[in-house]
């Protein structure tokens, strides 16, 4: 498995290279899709630290807590030169191709429809703060059946 660090620092990067803005909003739910996905597709996580439902969609706190000083800024930080194997690599980028051209707030709408945030805050209400861990078998289980309906 990859540290989230590495993977957020790619996402970034990617954002910078193609001249594009990215926050931490935005940041955040794509983390989620990127481990939704992998855990649906190759039924293994691509990054062990855990995500949470938190009151704006899924969240990996050690990686909010790096770029909270943007607030809702853009990460201007300048990200070095990350380097996947190419499985990895072409992963995460067809992640960033589906989802890459919403708004944080569009990606945070669509994961508050979505089983593993919804399941994780065990019925608290959408501005409940909360610390609940999106499992990775829920993760798993959902993208499994969103891979498989693409399939058909």
């Amino acid at each position: 498995m990859i540290p989230v660090d590495k993977v957020a620092k790619y996402i970034i990067r990617s954002f910078h290279e193609k001249g594009d803005l990215i926050t931490n909003l935005k940041l955040q739910k794509l983390l989620y899709y990127v481990q939704g996905w992998h855990l649906g597709i190759y039924n293994e996580p691509l990054f062990s630290e855990e995500l949470q439902a938190w009151v704006h969609g899924p969240v990996q706190p050690a990686v909010y807590k790096e770029y909270k000083k943007y607030t809702w800024n853009p990460i201007t930080q300048d990200i070095e030169s990350i380097v996947f194997e190419k499985k990895i690599k072409d992963h995460i980028d067809e992640v960033l191709e589906e989802y890459g051209g919403e708004t944080g707030w569009q990606l945070e709408r669509m994961t508050h429809r979505e089983e593993p945030w919804i399941a994780a805050r065990k019925g608290l209400p959408k501005e409940a703060e909360s610390t609940e861990i999106i499992t990775h078998e829920s993760l798993r289980k959902y993208f499994n059946h969103l891979a498989n309906e693409s399939q058909n």
